[in-house]
């Protein structure tokens, strides 16, 4: 079984308007949390063509770094995969927002985080 959650991007947060970015999968048997992510600049610059794209790319490389844990994870390196996973998934008003979290069942969350990020986020 894992957890999994989407990475939108929101680059005008007045206006609600988002694209998904990236996928965070969580798996607590392998003690497993990794991240995806693919921004389409092209869809950014449509939603806002003033969008800090190095800002937003700068955002979702954060994500990847808390996931692998290490100094990229900053103070969340000291935490496990699941408080890693669940501090991800806390909702914020931000540019880079985390979507609802979902369930599912697989054998390999490797392979998971690339397959959700293949046919929810390219």
């Amino acid at each position: 079984m894992f957890e999994y959650a989407l990475l939108r991007v929101v680059p005008r947060v007045e206006r609600g308007e988002c694209f998904n970015a990236g996928v965070v999968v969580y798996c607590r048997a392998r003690s497993f949390v990794s991240a995806r992510t693919h921004l389409d600049e092209a869809k950014l610059r449509a939603l806002d063509p003033r969008a800090d794209v190095t800002g937003v790319r700068a955002a979702l490389r954060a994500v990847e770094g808390v996931c692998r844990g290490g100094d990229d994870a900053g103070q969340a390196a000291r935490d496990d995969a699941g408080r890693r996973f669940r501090w991800l998934i806390a909702p914020r008003s931000t540019v880079v927002q985390p979507g609802p979290v979902h369930t599912g069942l697989t054998a390999d969350p490797e392979a998971e985080v690339e397959r959700l990020l293949d046919v929810l986020v390219r």
